[in-house]
């Protein structure tokens, strides 16, 4: 599995840049290499899954990061 690097908005409605998908050494986990377009702009990973996963909340449904560009 694999996402294509870009601008991605989180579903509480900030911009983050994914740089590309990593794997951890020890676990061969595919995780999401990204980091926010805010603040300090520090790089951050999330596993793939839990990246490209779909949230419920007040009953709507939305995914947890969706691609702008």
């Amino acid at each position: 599995m694999k996402i294509k690097p870009g601008k991605f908005q989180h579903f509480k409605g900030n911009f983050y840049q994914v740089i590309d998908t990593v794997t951890h050494s020890e676990t061969q986990e595919t995780l999401v290499l990204y980091k926010p377009l805010y603040g300090e702009q520090a790089l951050w990973v999330r596993p793939i899954e839990m990246f490209l996963e779909e949230i419920e909340r007040d009953g709507k449904v939305f995914k947890r990061f969706s691609l702008v560009e």
